[in-house]
């Protein structure tokens, strides 16, 4: 299956979603005034959000719900149902 470059860009803006959350963590040990941290947590937060509802948009509904159903907590012990052939 050829990969359109609309799929590679979500790909990518999902990628750099899961980094901007991932260093949110990070912001409070930094050297930096307490209101730079402050903008800089917002900043990445926005950031984050805007690279995965693009990203999102970009993949399509199906793979996107797939993904979000795939991250949900709820569904990380539910047995597997099989399919039949």
């Amino acid at each position: 299956m050829q990969k359109t470059w609309k799929f590679k860009l979500g790909i990518v803006l999902l990628i750099l979603c899961v980094i901007a959350f991932l260093a949110l963590p990070v912001v409070p040990f930094l050297d930096l005034d307490n209101g730079t941290k402050i903008t800089v947590s917002t900043v990445l937060l926005v950031i984050g959000e805007i690279t995965f509802w693009t990203g999102g948009l970009l993949l399509g509904k199906e793979l996107f719900s797939k993904y979000k159903a795939y991250f949900n907590p709820k569904n990380w012990f539910k047995k597997k149902e099989d399919t039949p052939e």
